[in-house]
């Protein structure tokens, strides 16, 4: 059997996961209702966190499709899994056309020298525009220096929703065949005799765990074949080897996993019994082996300090509260989250370890999804306010930097434009649509933090911001205070409410705290002394008490019966407390609550 190996990429909501789902429905490899985002998380975001593999089959051809996230964040899995296949869907929204994330994915292709097939999706929005959709797309190939061959890309027609792909507008089709016929059209097959008949070559590009193999390793087979049990060598690219033993194969077979005692080169495969295996690392058959060349993973932007939760109501809710515990879970993660390194402190003398981890990773999103899953798990844990990382090299200061590309309606943009000039981001570009505005802009990492909560207050939630990281440059110096600059400007204009005593809060004391800024807590929440219950528009820092009554008396007056009138509480999640929390504050995250703290 023929295999092509493909994988679909695209901006964040541009509907690949969308089309990979109807693909596996037409061809019979799932069924109705199942989504290749199966984690729960993914599933209540509607984004996809981590890459999958699935594999269809059609005509004889075995297609295996590695679905990938569209959100910067999670970049790093995307440029893994572009080394191990032949070709990329490259799936765009008809209405919004190319993305910052769109750029970001075709040029680490293109690099790679890899032809993708265009797929203009959603042509049943009532906006969409495929044709000029195209025409930005071709530009785009150019903009990042295509090759003749490249820029000459096959493009379908798709609504991914209703499963419908075409060559023409004008055709009428009822299902994906014309998208499938043009994979197997133009996707070089990845099974030939010359590589089988060589000595096994195959490189990780993902990791996985499971509680009995231990860790997996997802990657592709170049030469050679591949059996179970088998002693083999691991590689790295310094020419290092070590030996091992590969106790089971899986293939792909729909969304499911398969045990097979061997599999062929070309194929897309998941091994187990080789506990220290790493991405990007060569497992052979012998030492003499040459290893692939290696995979690089792109460099974490913003580190935050991970420790103990310490507050008053520590182990209340959690089961997981010990720094050991934390140790161990933050080593679990390392195993397969790649974008993501964690500093441990040396253990301390008396023989324990030390209270404090410092997580580095590629974005807010990032990090807090590691801890949104650790909060499910059951974990009680604390975090400082986020900071990008400095560089330092021969004497001058790096600071991360982003491309940001909104879309506001035009009413907004002098707004956005002033906001993101005091962060010290330019502007590079500004086209008109009908009756929106995409303004690009290129900016220092601390000016984004704590940036998307004002941004969609400033558009009263109709703009859309995206960005992408773009390098190290020479540290910005002079953002204003409220910019967040690296050198530890503020990240907000408001201060904090402070509560100065224990208890329940009361309905009344609140009604008078809110004229003075916005809340993150309602009546009978419980609250300690230190806690920030709010914050205060004026900027300054304020101490209250949440939990002060009402005096009664025996007198009764239409003015001391006033009824009670508060506004909706501002709820905090763990990303609008990493937006909002000070540098001298801890975000307290346990099982079913996120806190705001002085340190």
């Amino acid at each position: 059997m023929e295999i092509r190996n493909i994988a679909i990429i695209a901006h964040v909501d541009h509907g690949k996961t969308t089309l990979t789902d109807a693909l596996l429905r037409q061809t019979g490899a799932a069924k109705e209702g199942v989504s290749m985002d199966s984690n729960a998380l993914e599933l209540e975001r509607g984004i996809t966190i981590y890459s999958k593999n699935a594999a269809i089959n059609y005509k004889n051809t075995k297609i295996n499709i590695v679905d990938t996230p569209g959100h910067a964040d999670f970049g790093s899995e995307v440029e893994r899994v572009l080394r191990a296949i032949d070709s990329v869907l490259l799936v765009v929204d008809a209405q919004e056309g190319p993305m910052p994330q769109t750029r970001f994915v075709l040029k680490k292709s293109l690099e790679l020298g890899l032809k993708p097939i265009v797929v203009i999706n959603k042509i049943d929005k009532p906006a969409a525009d495929p044709a000029k959709c195209e025409g930005q797309v071709l530009e785009l190939f150019m903009e990042l220096g295509a090759s003749d061959e490249q820029t000459n890309f096959p493009v379908i027609f798709a609504n991914g929703r209703a499963g419908i792909a075409k060559l023409k507008l004008s055709d009428s089709s009822q299902n994906l065949d014309p998208l499938l016929e043009t994979i197997l059209k133009n996707v070089p097959t990845a099974s030939n005799s010359t590589a089988e008949a060589k000595s096994l070559r195959f490189q990780p590009f993902n990791l996985g765990y499971d509680n009995y193999l231990g860790r997996l390793a997802v990657g592709r087979i170049y030469e050679g074949k591949m059996n179970a049990p088998q002693n083999v060598f691991i590689k790295k690219t310094n020419g290092e080897a070590r030996s091992g033993k590969l106790t089971k194969i899986f293939t792909f077979r729909g969304l499911e996993r398969v045990e097979a005692k061997s599999a062929n080169s070309g194929d897309i495969v998941l091994i187990a019994g080789l506990p220290d295996i790493d991405i990007g690392e060569t497992v052979s058959e012998s030492t003499d082996t040459e290893p692939l060349p290696a995979i690089a993973v792109d460099e974490p932007t913003i580190a935050l300090n991970l420790l103990i939760n310490n507050s008053p109501f520590a182990g209340r809710e959690g089961k997981l509260v010990t720094s050991r515990q934390l140790r161990e879970r933050l080593e679990r993660e390392l195993e397969v989250n790649v974008g993501l390194k964690v500093e441990f402190s040396p253990a301390s003398p008396a023989g324990g370890s030390s209270d404090t981890f410092r997580v580095l990773g590629r974005g807010e999103l990032h990090i807090a999804i590691l801890l949104e899953n650790m909060r499910r798990e059951g974990y009680e844990l604390q975090v400082s306010q986020p900071q990008v990382i400095i560089k330092e090299e021969n004497g001058q200061k790096f600071e991360p930097f982003e491309e940001t590309v909104i879309d506001t309606p035009q009413k907004y943009q002098g707004a956005v434009i002033e906001r993101l000039g005091a962060r010290g981001f330019i502007l590079q570009n500004v086209r008109a649509h009908e009756n929106t505005i995409r303004l690009a802009f290129q900016g220092p990492t601390s000016g984004l933090l704590g940036f998307k909560n004002q941004f969609v207050i400033e558009t009263r939630g109709e703009g859309i911001l995206s960005s992408r990281f773009i390098g190290f440059q020479p540290m910005k110096t002079g953002i204003s205070a409220l910019g967040g600059s690296a050198s530890g400007g503020k990240k907000r204009a408001a201060g904090s409410m402070v509560s100065m005593a224990a208890g329940k809060a009361l309905g009344f004391s609140l009604w008078n705290l809110q004229e003075r800024g916005t809340l993150y807590i309602g009546p009978g929440t419980e609250v300690y002394k230190g806690m920030v219950v709010g914050n205060t528009s004026k900027g300054d820092e304020m101490a209250v008490n949440p939990t002060k009554g009402k005096e009664l008396t025996n007198m009764r007056s239409k003015s001391s019966d006033e009824a009670i009138q508060l506004t909706p509480q501002y709820e905090l999640t763990i990303e609008r407390g990493l937006e909002t929390m000070a540098e001298d504050e801890y975000l307290e995250i346990t099982p079913k609550s996120v806190r705001l703290r002085k340190q």
